[in-house]
């Protein structure tokens, strides 16, 4: 009869598990290795192997038909299952994952309900009395009734910190015995209970292969549920008839960020990057650990000596000390740093954090893994473009006259066409039009994406062209169509271009909403403008912006009239967008076009002052109005017969976002100021948030201008007033300023 399997408890990642599992492992020589890992996965479970395997990796389980439904279990080089996996795969001994298959668990998770707590289950006045929620993390109970903040302190300490192991698995089954045995009469989930019931069917069926010196590793909350089975009925009972759904295994690269729990990773650990360190320098972890964080701060100008490192040493020994630990832990280390690196202040310990603590650490896998053509080809073109992911954030700087870094934004806009975000844009300084800049990280959740999009495409270049054309033809909405053909055509996409054009123009010329048409020119001029620099042709653009602009220019005058506050602001900002369009494009005949309009506008009756003001302004930069005229429609506008609010409207038209008219125009500033002292008081006090908020939107030099003419003005309005010098008390301060200038 084979002997009972050796029953290895263990926490998902760190490394005095891991050690402890290979110290295990070498005794025991086992024959076959039982893991806690999803059985769907055996097929690929070689590929760990690989020499170009480099952890953290996952296993990513989806649903081909719903790759949203997907599962990832992470492994890292400090994993205690990843370093079963390799000495199984080094030593020629089976390894098998041995947890209910995911097509399993994904079939009864849609339809399981959370078991109800029984109120009249284990009635207890005990304030420690234990609840469901132990099943969920019982570390934590564990921790609390000993004194310990949480549970991963508590482990850390008890587990990832000790250096002898012998005797560890047996403590290990003895306290999750206890633990379960006094939560043996809360409801247990069904699908917890087959889980368990798998592992004791697969170590059974692996007995009765024939092997012998069977090592199980697994979860410590699992290890008595093994060690004691049921009968083997009851376990086929539960097995019995589970429902099954089509799943795919693959290998994906994985980081340290996503390994943490503040990424909502339920088996997440504090600081990766420590535990990664911890098992790279098992020996003298505190110089080692205090000399990368000194070196850190060097590369960022922040001082830290040798001298400093010792102190760091010896402070976090001393700390450890007076807590009675054997070694200093996370928590000693960072109060070190803080106290001797960081003078007390916080800030550079988020630096730690996140480069050192949690690290920016990208795995890596074999090119043989599974994978669907879409990710082959961007892996290609990765390589290609010499464009590698990484997981830290990188600013990314590319000139669009280089033929590689026109390929790399190529590449870039069509991923964010497919909604796979790997990088995203940011504002360029300077008017240079072939620069762009992009800011990129890989994330893991991305490898989802990928397969998502394979629908469309075995090429990002094809899938991106097939979603573009596919959301056009099924869009109705012109500034969504607007936005999609800029993306088009910015991703340098031929085949898609043609399509979402023709669709563009069709609901263009259906379309009777003109803030629609107005929200719809300035991506399509952007594309006109600057589409040179990519090596693109806009001729069918064109065609679309000079349709556009003819019928924003017949529209508008109707789409303006009769507004109220609301809809004037939103139509204020159509019309500065659509100026500035125009203004880019320089084209002569839509220039004229666009002119006559704003001069119909400015003399429009019942327009907006908001408008009407605006209106005025643009025609004055484009000396289309003469100062005189100018100030004419401004005393228009200012007089008696309109009301106070109109005409702080049109004040706040023509005035906003800049000051400088008012400046250097006499006319329009004694006009104005003439308006103002007009008013009566309980008028200027309704009148006075407006025209703050118009006054708000000058800079400050030339608010600061208009303050001091305002001060220095006369009584008339206009020149300085004459001022009485003190020629007594101004004698007094000559001395002192002599001194100051060096002169006395």
């Amino acid at each position: 009869m084979s002997q009972p399997p050796t029953l290895l408890g263990i926490r998902h990642h760190g490394p005095g598990s891991a050690r402890s599992v290979q110290h295990a492992l070498n005794e025991l020589q086992p024959d076959a290795i039982l893991i806690e890992g999803p059985s769907d996965a055996q097929e690929i479970l070689p590929l760990a192997g690989y020499a170009e395997m480099q952890p953290p990796v996952a296993l990513l389980i989806y649903r081909p038909e719903d790759p949203q439904q997907a599962v990832y279990y992470p492994f890292a080089e400090f994993s205690p299952e990843w370093q079963a996996i390799q000495y199984g795969l080094q030593h020629d001994v089976p390894v098998r994952f041995m947890d209910l298959p995911q097509a399993q668990r994904m079939a009864m998770e849609a339809k399981e309900k959370p078991a109800e707590i029984n109120p009249e289950i284990d009635k207890t006045d005990s304030p420690n009395a234990p609840t469901p929620a132990i099943r969920q993390d019982p570390l934590n109970w564990i921790a609390e009734a000993t004194g310990y903040g949480d549970g991963e302190r508590w482990w850390e300490y008890m587990i990832e910190q000790r250096r002898d192991s012998q005797d560890l698995f047996q403590a290990v089954l003895e306290l999750m015995t206890a633990l379960r045995e006094e939560t043996a009469n809360l409801p247990f989930e069904t699908l917890e209970a087959c889980r368990e019931a798998f592992m004791r069917r697969t170590i059974r069926q692996t007995q009765q292969a024939g092997y012998q010196r069977i090592a199980v590793i697994c979860g410590a909350w699992h290890v008595p549920a093994l060690a004691k089975p049921p009968p083997i009925k009851d376990d086929n009972a539960l097995l019995k008839g589970l429902a099954k759904v089509k799943v795919t295994a693959t290998w994906v690269p994985w980081t340290y960020g996503r390994l943490t729990y503040a990424s909502g990773y339920g088996a997440g650990i504090e600081a990766p990057g420590f535990y990664h360190h911890c098992w790279m320098a098992p020996d003298a972890v505190s110089v080692h650990w205090l000399s990368r964080v000194a070196q850190l701060l060097r590369e960022h100008d922040l001082g830290a000596s040798t001298a400093s490192i010792i102190e760091a040493v010896r402070l976090a020994e001393a700390l450890a000390a007076l807590r009675q630990r054997s070694q200093p832990n996370l928590t000693d280390l960072n109060e070190a740093a803080l106290a001797v690196f960081c003078s007390g202040s916080e800030t550079p310990l988020t630096l730690i954090r996140e480069k050192l603590l949690i690290g920016e650490r990208l795995g890596q896998v074999p090119a043989e893994t599974p994978m669907l053509p879409l990710q082959q080809d961007l892996q290609r073109q990765q390589k290609r473009l010499r464009l590698p992911p990484e997981a830290g954030q990188r600013l990314l700087e590319l000139d669009l006259r280089k033929a590689n870094d026109l390929a790399r934004s190529h590449l870039l806009h069509r991923l964010n066409l497919l909604n796979i975000s790997w990088g995203r844009t940011e504002r360029v300084d300077g008017k240079g039009t072939f620069k762009e800049n992009w800011r990129v990280q890989w994330q893991p959740e991305l490898a989802v994406a990928l397969i998502e999009a394979n629908v469309w495409g075995n090429t990002v270049a094809d899938a991106a062209a097939n979603y573009a054309q596919i959301t056009a033809r099924d869009s109705d909405e012109l500034p969504e169509l607007t936005r999609l053909a800029e993306q088009v055509l910015i991703a340098d996409l031929p085949p898609a271009i043609g399509p979402v054009m023709t669709r563009l123009q069709n609901v263009a010329a259906l379309t009777s909403d003109i803030p629609h048409l107005m929200e719809a020119l300035p991506p399509l001029s952007d594309t006109l403008r600057y589409g040179n620099v990519r090596q693109t042709d806009t001729a069918l653009v064109a065609h679309i912006v000079d349709g556009l602009v003819t019928r924003i220019c017949i529209g508008l005058p109707a789409a303006c009239a009769s507004l109220d506050d609301d809809a004037a602001q939103a139509m204020f900002a159509h019309l500065e967008a659509v100026n500035s369009s125009i203004n880019l494009l320089q084209n002569q005949e839509q220039l004229e076009y666009w002119q006559a309009l704003l001069l119909r506008l400015t003399d429009q009756q019942g327009l907006h002052g908001l408008l009407a003001g605006r209106c005025c302004r643009l025609l004055f930069e484009r000396n289309a109005l003469e100062a005189d005229q100018v100030g004419r429609r401004l005393s228009w506008a200012l007089s008696t017969a309109n009301e106070p609010n109109q005409a702080a409207a049109w004040i706040e038209g023509f005035l906003r976002g800049s000051g400088l008219i008012l400046l250097h125009n006499e006319t329009l500033w004694q006009i104005l100021h003439e308006w103002v002292i007009g008013l009566r008081d309980d008028v200027f006090v309704q009148l006075l948030p407006l025209l703050r908020r118009t006054f708000a939107t000058f800079a400050a030099p030339e608010r600061r201008q208009m303050g001091e003419r305002v001060r220095g003005a006369s009584p008339s309005g206009m020149g300085p007033m004459d001022m009485a010098i003190d020629q007594d008390r101004a004698d007094r301060v000559l001395p002192l300023a002599m001194r100051l200038l060096g002169l006395a």
